[in-house]
């Protein structure tokens, strides 16, 4: 799938972040002659964009699900409907949304960093609660939907990721996973044939992001300092405050525009190399 790993030298960059003026604030300028124009804006877009060694950036360290991985249908809202049936219930599927956020907001706000499965069924079972669900029936339901979780085939690799590990690959960066969640991460890199040069799970690591042993363990797995390497995930809360505790970047993707304001944001992983600021091939 790609080349492997060669040495770390040659360039890479990170572009500055600093605002630009509006034109209402910008000082009017004379006209120059071509050939002077030319070289002050080839000056400018120097200033701008700043390419620095490429030891400065050595690896990227990626999140999962959501991020390199779509969850397909059978966890989505039709998936709970029809594992609902199975324990008869019956869900709706227009609650999804509204359900998986309450359940969110209340696993942010009562769980502890270390993994537990007790916590997966707990959260998936407050889904099952608010699409309808009854509760005598809800935690069964749960543990069957989390099972689902776990099957690697219910994941596929957005479209936009091949071609953006491709393009990492081809600057000499190593790749690395990072993610929550109960499948065995060794299985599903080895099931969906993906090279990378370390994979870090919860399931075997036994905290969850933002809990900085998992992304202190993915460092160590790569030979990395936290100046060295970025972070890309589509969760605020667990990849990017935590990748930024430790002092990695972190580029948070925000697919759904949900974060239109967030700092080093990207809705498609196509955009990150540029993001990184890295020289095209």
């Amino acid at each position: 799938m790609w080349a492997p790993r060669s040495t770390r030298g040659g360039k890479r960059c990170f572009p500055p972040r600093s605002p630009l003026l509006s034109a209402a604030h910008r000082k009017p300028r004379l006209a120059l002659p071509a050939g002077k124009a030319r070289r002050r804006a080839r000056a400018s877009l120097h200033r701008r964009t700043r390419f620095y060694s490429r030891s400065v950036l050595k690896a990227v360290l990626f999140d999962v699900d959501f991020t390199l991985f779509r969850p397909g249908p059978e966890l989505g809202p039709e998936g709970y409907r029809r594992v609902g049936e199975r324990h008869g219930l019956t869900l709706d599927p227009a609650r999804y949304s509204d359900a998986r956020t309450g359940a969110i907001e209340k696993l942010q706000g009562e769980r502890e960093l270390v993994h537990d499965e007790e916590v997966w069924i707990a959260f998936t079972e407050q889904i099952v609660l608010g699409m309808g669900g009854d509760p005598g029936r809800a935690r069964a339901c749960a543990v069957d939907m989390v099972a689902e979780w776990e099957r690697h085939e219910n994941f596929t690799l957005y479209e936009d990721a091949l071609p953006t590990l491709e393009a990492l690959r081809s600057h000499d960066l190593a790749i690395g996973l990072v993610t929550n969640g109960q499948r065995d991460l060794d299985e599903f890199v080895a099931h969906h044939r993906l090279e990378v040069d370390a994979a870090i799970g919860s399931k075997a690591h036994g905290n969850i992001k933002p809990h900085p042993s998992i992304f202190v363990a993915a460092l160590q797995a790569l030979d990395v300092a936290p100046a060295e390497t970025a972070m890309v995930g589509d969760s605020y809360e667990d990849d990017i405050e935590g990748a930024r505790a430790l002092g990695l970047r972190a580029i948070l993707l925000d697919r759904e525009g949900l974060r239109l304001d967030a700092e080093d944001r990207i809705d498609t992983l196509l955009a990150l190399p540029a993001a990184l600021g890295l020289r095209p091939l």
